[in-house]
């Protein structure tokens, strides 16, 4: 019996194995690039010994009250200051030697930091997982920017530091420990001593620090941050950054994919479990005669249901099979971007026994929905099955049959819109639903499939991701950070600006360093200041400060245990000022903590932040560009640039795992579409015989078939979408907000027509197009075989 079920369905058991190993494959495919990024990153993280608690800082500080501090806390195993040279983009320039070509960095957002190799932790390790050695003369590169500009070891950096220019031959690429992500607002040059020491004599270079901390204890690193916090003598100008931060940062691109990649492998192993659903209840009604005769000669219901549960088993298992060999290349491809910027992780155990549970997993949901479907063999009229063949009793069979009635009865089918073809196609849609819910379910998962991972991406790429950055909706943005001359640089840009007939509005915004008493201890605050009023930012409760008053981010919230309404102490070395908090908005900048004040905007701000919108039909590319040669002290970009390179690493990743779902996608909703109409057509043999005696010809009684289809992959594609556009945003901003970046409230950026028109009628059309082709083979077909059933 075995060998027959595998052979008189050969398409429709082809078609299962396809879908069940795509399953299998994504699934395992997931499982496995996790189980990479958390062997790849932690190895990272064991060559470079990143720091557990690090304050950066600009400007002159007290050596002795950092030793101080260190002695005073016997939890640090080690310390040390990391001295800095941050060098603009656009005094660094580059030469390729393979090919005539330069340019510089100037379109780069990121502060450019030069450095000198550590000697006790946050080493810069190159290739071989060893802390890296430049000679004089020499520089080791980020990985970012060797991809972003096709560097490669032998080409040429020419850095200008003002005073000379200083030639550095590449030597190779550095992994970073802390600084890898494109989240990250900086990147590290690694040179030697002497070429260091003479971009620091610079005279268009600034200086910044790091002050880095090892524990004996990770778990004591809030108290630390609170202690170091809490003292005014210690140099923290800048952004205080963790462990968990740093960790975040480095896997959460790569992170995502996978999740995303687990996300289409459940809804295709739902889409799975759904066909194998329908396979076998069609397979049941059709042999329904043989099972009540099995039953009559008193063959148990565990043994006939053991009998087609073992062609389940196999086809399952050589799914996994066929999955998890295919899992082996996937993982190879989506790695490949682990390699580049985390150490070489070693094959493990863990490696192999990842995937194999995902693909274990896969098997036992698969074999428990047969066992569940299955069970319907017990309870199995012997005479109904002889007599009637019908799975029902006599009783139910006849309830079933009149419920259908009345469902029927209730559409008069005149009323019904089109020819008498598509309403006779309607109305046997209405008496046959149960058994044509399966087009809409597997279209609705297939649209879910498709605009959810695409809907991400967008999101994260739309120039309007800005706004989850705690930031205006704006053209442009002039960043100027921790320099010596921050209120001079912000007085010559604003007058640039002011003379550049290409802009309409500008919006300054001033930070300044505040000690705020928080959940686990106080801690530094820069809070914006400036007027909000009018800046378009996005509150997820309340609004935008007035005098008096303060907004901030949800993880500042969280982390100052205030709400709307409350009172916020912000203290500084002039004193305290007690502002209420106005609203709480989402920010995934500095960690997600963040503050906005209303009020004038701060001279000798520790930075400021400069928004401008351009006229219409002007260039911000150009503008931009003008800015910076005229003020090249402040950064500005884009807005759209501004994001494009902040969330480069995930959009980017993003898209791979978008274009995958898109593939597979349609791909399995053809396969199901040809599986299923395949079945039906031989189950409406009868009913196709019958309409061809009334006169109907093939091609109306296949039109019949074909308007049920594209009937029911309508219903589900719009299902999809609905479901995309308002179950997807709170699902994918539950699994972000998880992960702690600051996101608590998701929606989709993502263009409509794309949304709502293209997709939605790929989908249709594939569907269609599956359709019409089973339906013009129906046509050949001889009509006494129809009549026969």
């Amino acid at each position: 019996m075995l060998r027959r079920e595998l052979t008189r369905d050969t398409g429709v058991n082809l078609s299962l194995l396809i879908v069940l190993a795509l399953s299998a494959f994504l699934m395992a495919t997931g499982a496995a690039v996790l189980e990479r990024l958390a062997s790849a990153s932690g190895q990272l993280f064991e060559q470079t010994q990143p720091p557990h608690f690090l304050q950066m800082h600009s400007g002159d500080y007290d050596p002795k009250a950092l030793t101080d501090f260190v002695d005073a806390h016997p939890s640090i195993q080690s310390s040390m200051i990391e001295d800095m040279v941050d060098v603009d983009g656009m005094a660094v320039s580059w030469q390729r030697t393979t090919a005539d070509e330069s340019g510089s960095m100037a379109d780069s957002q990121i502060d450019n930091l030069f450095v000198r190799q550590n000697t006790d932790f946050d080493f810069l390790i190159d290739d071989t997982g060893s802390p890296a050695r430049p000679d004089a003369g020499e520089v080791f590169i980020p990985v970012a920017y060797q991809l972003r500009y096709g560097l490669n070891p032998g080409d040429t950096l020419t850095i200008d530091t003002g005073s000379t220019k200083v030639p550095l031959t590449i030597a190779g690429v550095i992994r970073d420990g802390q600084m890898a992500s494109s989240l990250s607002s900086s990147t590290r040059f690694l040179v030697s001593d002497k070429d260091w020491q003479t971009l620091k004599d610079g005279a268009n270079t600034t200086s910044e620090i790091i002050v880095a901390f090892r524990l004996h204890d990770t778990a004591e690193i809030p108290a630390l941050q609170s202690a170091y916090e809490a003292d005014s003598n210690v140099p923290q100008n800048g952004q205080a950054v963790t462990l968990s931060l740093i960790r975040l940062i480095n896997v959460i691109s790569d992170g995502i994919v996978a999740i995303a990649l687990m996300f289409v492998s459940l809804a295709l192993v739902v889409i799975a479990l759904i066909n194998v659903r329908f396979v076998i209840r069609r397979t049941l009604v059709k042999d329904v005669q043989q099972i009540g005769t099995m039953r009559a000669i008193g063959l148990p219901a565990s043994a006939i249901s053991s009998l087609y549960l073992t062609r389940y088993r196999l086809l399952t298992a050589l799914a996994c099979l066929i999955g998890g060999a295919a899992a082996i290349g996937g993982v190879a491809a989506l790695t490949r971007s682990l390699q580049a910027n985390y150490a070489h992780a070693e094959v493990t155990p863990w490696s192999i026994i990842i995937p194999i549970l995902a693909l274990v997993a896969v098997y036992v949901l698969v074999l428990t929905m047969c066992r569940a479907v299955l069970r319907a063999v017990r309870r199995v009229d012997v005479v109904s099955a002889l007599v009637h063949g019908s799975l029902l009793s006599g009783r139910k069979g006849a309830r079933v049959n009149r419920r259908r009635a009345r469902w029927v009865r209730r559409t008069n089918l005149e009323k019904l819109p089109g020819t008498i073809d598509q309403r006779l196609a309607l109305k046997s849609l209405l008496a046959e639903g149960k058994t044509w819910m399966l087009l809409p379910l597997v279209f609705a998962l297939a649209t879910l499939v498709i605009t959810i991972p695409l809907a991400v991406q967008s999101t994260f790429a739309s120039p309007q991701f800005i706004t989850y950055m705690g930031s205006p909706d704006r053209d442009l943005r002039s960043d100027i950070r921790f320099t010596d001359h921050t209120t001079e640089t912000r007085d010559d840009l604003l007058a640039a600006m002011e003379s550049e007939a290409g802009i309409a509005e500008v919006a300054v915004l001033g930070s300044v360093l505040y000690r705020i008493d928080g959940v686990e201890g106080p801690r530094s605050q820069l809070v914006d200041i400036g007027d909000h009023r009018g800046l378009g930012t996005r509150y997820l409760s309340g609004s935008a400060p007035s005098e008096g008053e303060i907004s901030v981010s949800d993880l500042a919230a969280e982390t100052y245990g205030v709400d709307v309404g409350d009172d916020l102490i912000l203290g500084s070395e002039t004193g305290e000022v007690t502002a209420r908090v106005s609203g709480v908005y989402q920010d995934v900048t500095n960690g997600g903590v963040t503050a906005k004040m209303q009020g004038q905007v701060p001279d000798e701000a520790d930075a400021y932040t400069v928004f401008a919108d351009v006229r219409d039909g002007e260039s911000a590319t150009e503008i931009a560009e003008a800015l910076n040669d005229d003020v090249p002290a402040a950064k500005t970009l884009p807005m759209d640039e501004y994001v494009q390179q902040t969330f480069s690493s995930i959009s980017d990743a993003l898209r791979s795992t978008a274009v995958i779902a898109i593939v597979f996608g349609l791909f399995v909703a053809v396969l199901i579409t040809t599986l299923f109409l395949r079945l039906v057509v031989v189950q409406e043999r009868g009913r196709s015989g019958i309409l061809r005696t009334l006169g109907f010809s093939p091609a109306e009684v296949s039109a019949q078939t074909s308007v049920k289809t594209i009937a029911g992959i309508v219903v589900g594609v719009i299902a999809g979408v609905l479901g995309a556009s308002l179950l997807g945003p709170p699902v994918v901003g539950a699994v972000l907000s998880v992960a702690g970046v600051g996101l608590a409230d998701f929606a989709f950026l993502v263009n409509p027509i794309l949304k709502w028109v293209v997709l939605p009628l790929i989908l249709v059309v594939a569907g269609g197009t599956a359709s019409f082709l089973v339906a013009r083979q129906r046509r050949t077909e001889n009509m006494s075989e129809w009549l026969k059933g």
